[in-house]
Formats: structure tokens, C-alpha cells, sequence
């Protein structure tokens, strides 16, 4: 090597060597850096290719392109393979090596794509810092079909400058990100704290949870997925900045599969392309898929066995995934954490209750019944007073009806106490409704299938719809027994009270909501996600059915 040409290669790896620190813009960087490459060494064309761990290209620099590869915005530096990118992700690309014909312009002569400016061949050199491969750079001029081994020697040593560079950018905007995203953890866990006190169930909660992660993030899409009768389904999503309740369709088995990966993982796992567009297009959204080339997936660790829950993002093209993935962990972690803070100020809530019911009861019990049981028993002495004479006192009929309807409220009033302080349930709540329907002077016909444990609130709620229908049965169906059946699956709970009673006359049909008792029953069942449905016919009976789903029980 002449002395001449040591200097020269000298010379412009110390440029580029300057260059390479005149701005933290990394596209800026690299279109300055290849255009000064192209001067110093007195090529024409050069294009850079950064490559990520799926083996996805992305060119993120070029210089000078011939027409042909210009052509509806450079899409044949977005589109298709090549024999070096090909070698890249294969591993076979470890040093500055000679192309035979490039395919990407071998593709522009065959299809006419325009002027290649006579470039045929070019070499590639990979982009590297330490072990770490980045991509690859890639340099021609026309009618060049061949490439010194000095000339291979100075692209590489520039190509790792390059590589150096860029990996040093990657950790700066890496770390930038990182700390903008944690700062916005700390205002979306604020508002999040602020805003959980308003939401009713969960459906509320996620729609709130999408809400301000919209608020708060450049994420283009977010959504939360819960397991629902043994499926995954989408509860609530952002994208195209609004908040929307899903549908109930279930995922694909393939992304179920990735799903329950993460979920057992107990971390952040990157979605493909395909599995975030499927679980995007569930959205029926208007915004185009364009802006998310892929996706992240963290499971939400909530304490109560059996519910499972995945926080899914969308990341565009722009962005450091490792900052994001770590970020959406933490986020995971304090929305299980808030959901758990609503679980427990519901139960809170609920306890409160049961004591104004206890309290109630009590109150009742020592007031309102003791007087009813007095007034009894002075109208049953009164007409024994009066029945004594030999002549029928007129007020002794009226004493007996007095006494007959002070008894008949005292027993309305012992069925309102014990429907505010329920009692035997934890004998189960078949048994416990047998025994409020002997009380009741009801003969109560049990029927169970499946076995699995209930929740209390969905216990509870069965057993008050089941007191409304056995109160129901006693007033109006003029039968001395019913039916009570409970039908457990993995999803759901089927309840019924069957009577056959006078029925409803000449309605067919009893609409839930036209009494307030059978009101309180259709809500009670709706508050748990679940229907109610009341049929009356004529000398058939009534029948009172109740579908709640349950929630996944954990074997």
C-alpha cells in the first residue's frame, strides 16, 4: 500500500470519525455520514439497512439512488429480500464481502422499474459494535464490479465507526425514553389512583385503564384482555385516540396460545406483526395498521386465583421496545395493584352494608316485632274477653281479624328480618333455602348438578333472588311446594324456582320489572353480568330462572 493511499484512508476515517459526533439525530447522522463516505472514496450509491432481532429490515439511510430503486417513495428498499440481508440473518455475514449482481436492481432491469445509472454490483459490509450486529451498509458506482481488498478493509473499518455510533445513539435514546416513560408512570398512577373510586365493575375499570393510557402515552394502540368463560377477549381498547367497549370475540387459538405464554412467563413478551394485527383488528377501528408494526404483551398479576389478565400495547416504528417493555410491566403491576384497591373498597362497602342490614334486623327484631307479637296477644285476650259473654260482643270479630292480621304481619316481619340478616348459608345455599322455605310452610324440592365452588357475592345474590320466588310461590301461586334447582358449569351458574301454581292467568309472560320485588331480582342478576327471566302461564305455573357467569376457577 502507497503511502499516498495510507494517508488517504486516513484521512477518511477521520472525517467520518467527525462526522459521526456532529448530531444525536440518527437518520441526519447517517445520510451525512454515507454521502461523505461516497466523496472520500469517489463511489456514487450507498444505502443503509438496520436489522432487527426478527430478522426485519428497515432502510434508514441512502445516497444517491439510481431512479430504478426511487420508484413510489424507494419501495424496493422496503419491499423484498436479497441475497445480503438474506446472509445477514443467517449469520453468514461477518465481514466487508464483494456482491455478484444485486438483486434489487437485477429485479429493476426485468421489470423496467426505470434507470439503474449502470450499477450492477456493490459491496456490503456489516454493521456491528463488539458482537452485536446492527445491519448492514451497502456501496456501488457504475460499471464497478469489483472491490480491493483495501477498499473492503477501509468499509469496514468504517462500517464499525458506523455500528459504534449507532449503537451509542440506540443506548442514549434508549435511556432518554426510558426515563420520559417512568416519569408518565408516575402521572398515569395518579390519575389512575385518583379515578379508580369511580369505577363500578370491571368493565368500567378497563375502560378507564385505556383511557389514560391513551392520556398519557405515545402508544398508537392499547387494550386489555380478560379470560371469560374460558376465553380470551378483548375487555377495552385505545386506538385512534378513543376508548371503546369490545365484543365478545374470542382470539385466535394461535395468539391464545401466545397468551397464555405470557401469562406463565410472569413478564413483558413481544407480539409478531400478525398477533397484534389480529388482536387490533378485533377493534373494528378506523385507524390504519400502518402505524404499528408490533406489539407488546405484559400479564396483569392480580392476587385472586383464577383471573387472568394481559395488557397489550401497539408499538410504531419509532421508539426504543426494550424502555416500553420494561415500562409496561411496571404499569401492569400498579393496574393489578388499583384493580385489587377496587376489590377491596367493594368489599368494604359490601361489609358496610351487611352491618346496616344486621342493624336493621336488629332493630326490627326488637322494635317493630315485639310490638306486633304484644298486639297479637292483647287482640287474642280481648276476644277471649269478649267471646265470653253469652251474647256475641260485635267488636269480638273485629278482635279476631285484628289478631289474624297482626299475626300475618308478624310473620311478613320475620321473613324481611331474615332476608336482612340471612342465616344457614354456610350449610350451602340449597340447604339454606329449604329451610327458609319450611319456615315459609313451603315444601322445597332440591336439585343440584355440578360441582364447583361459588363466590360469595353470586351466593348471596342467588339466595335473595331465591327468597323473592319462594315469597312469591307462599302469596301467590296458592301451592304448597317448589322446585329449586342449581346447575353448575366451568362458565356459568343456572338457578331456577319452579312452581305449578295458578300462574300468570292470561298473560304468557311475566315481565321482570313489573313489580319492585321482581325488579330487585333482575337487577341483582344484572349486577353480577348476568340475565334474569320470569315465565308465568296460566295453570302451569311460574318459573324463575337466573344465568350468572362465573368466574375461572383455578384448579
Amino acid at each position: 500500500m502507497s503511502e499516498e493511499v495510507g494517508m488517504q484512508e486516513m484521512v477518511t476515517l477521520k472525517t467520518i470519525a467527525e462526522t459521526l459526533n456532529t448530531s444525536n439525530d440518527l437518520n441526519l447522522m447517517l445520510d451525512t455520514v454515507v454521502g461523505k463516505l461516497l466523496e472520500l472514496t469517489g463511489l456514487t450509491a450507498g444505502w443503509m439497512f438496520l436489522i432487527n432481532e426478527r430478522g426485519e429490515y428497515t432502510c434508514v439511510s441512502d445516497y444517491n439512488l439510481p431512479p430504478a430503486l426511487l420508484r413510489k417513495d424507494k419501495e424496493p428498499m422496503r419491499t423484498g429480500t436479497c441475497w445480503c440481508v438474506n446472509r445477514f440473518k443467517d449469520g453468514q455475514l461477518n465481514h466487508a464481502v464483494n456482491i455478484i449482481n444485486c438483486k434489487r436492481l437485477e429485479d429493476a432491469v426485468e421489470f423496467q422499474w426505470g434507470d439503474t445509472h449502470d450499477i450492477t454490483h456493490h459491496a456490503t459490509v456489516p454493521l456491528r459494535s463488539g458482537e452485536k450486529m446492527l445491519g448492514l451498509l451497502n456501496v456501488a458506482a457504475p460499471a464497478k464490479e469489483h472491490f480491493s481488498d483495501s477498499e473492503l478493509a477501509l468499509l469496514q473499518g468504517v462500517a464499525y465507526q458506523i455500528g459504534s455510533a449507532v449503537e451509542r445513539m440506540r443506548l442514549y435514546r434508549t435511556e432518554q425514553r426510558r426515563a420520559d416513560l417512568y416519569a408518565k408512570l408516575g402521572e398515569f398512577s395518579t390519575a389512575l389512583g385518583l379515578a379508580v373510586n369511580e369505577c363500578s365493575n370491571s368493565d368500567a375499570f378497563s375502560l378507564k385503564v385505556v383511557q389514560l393510557l391513551g392520556q398519557h402515552y405515545d402508544w398508537p394502540f392499547a387494550t386489555i384482555i380478560q379470560q371469560k368463560n374460558g376465553m380470551f377477549v378483548l375487555q377495552a381498547a385505545y386506538a385512534d385516540d378513543k376508548v371503546r367497549t369490545l365484543s365478545s370475540t374470542p382470539l385466535s387459538s394461535e395468539v391464545t396460545g401466545h397468551i397464555n405464554h405470557v401469562i406463565k412467563s410472569h413478564r413483558a413478551t413481544s407480539l409478531s406483526g400478525t398477533e397484534i394485527a389480529e388482536i387490533f383488528n378485533l377493534c373494528k377501528s378506523e385507524q390504519v395498521m400502518n402505524s404499528i408494526v408490533s406489539g407488546i404483551a405484559a400479564p396483569l398479576p392480580y392476587h385472586t386465583p383464577g383471573e387472568m389478565g394481559i395488557l397489550v400495547i401497539g408499538i410504531g416504528t419509532s421508539g426504543p421496545v426494550q424502555a416500553d417493555r420494561e415500562v409496561l410491566e411496571a404499569l401492569a403491576e400498579h393496574i393489578a395493584a388499583s384493580w385489587e384497591s377496587l376489590k377491596l373498597a367493594e368489599n368494604r362497602r359490601e361489609l358496610a352494608r351487611m352491618e346496616e342490614r344486621n342493624r336493621l334486623a336488629r332493630d326490627l327484631h326488637d322494635s317493630v316485632n315485639q310490638i306486633l307479637f304484644s298486639l297479637s296477644l292483647t287482640a287474642k285476650g280481648a276476644e277471649s274477653m269478649l267471646s265470653g259473654s253469652e251474647q256475641l260482643h260485635p267488636a269480638a270479630e273485629a278482635m279476631k281479624d285484628i289478631r289474624a292480621l297482626s299475626q300475618e304481619a308478624l310473620k311478613e316481619m320475620r321473613a324481611l328480618i331474615m332476608q336482612l340478616r340471612p342465616a344457614g348459608l354456610e350449610a350451602g345455599l340449597l340447604h339454606a333455602l329449604q329451610e327458609y322455605g319450611i319456615r315459609q310452610g313451603l315444601q322445597v324440592v332440591l336439585n343440584r348438578t355440578g360441582m364447583r365452588s361459588l363466590p360469595r357475592n353470586i351466593e348471596e345474590a342467588l339466595w335473595r333472588i331465591g327468597q323473592e320466588a319462594l315469597n312469591n310461590v307462599r302469596k301467590h301461586a296458592d301451592v304448597p311446594s317448589a322446585d329449586v334447582t342449581l346447575k353448575l358449569s366451568d362458565h356459568e351458574v343456572v338457578f331456577t324456582v319452579t312452581d305449578q301454581g295458578k300462574g300468570g292467568a292470561n298473560r304468557p309472560k311475566v315481565l321482570p320489572g313489573s313489580s319492585l320485588g321482581l325488579s330487585i331480582m333482575k337487577e341483582r342478576a344484572q349486577s353480577l353480568g348476568g340475565s334474569l327471566e320470569i315465565v308465568s302461564s296460566s295453570r302451569k305455573g311460574t318459573t324463575v330462572t337466573a344465568v350468572i357467569p362465573l368466574p375461572f376457577e383455578s384448579v
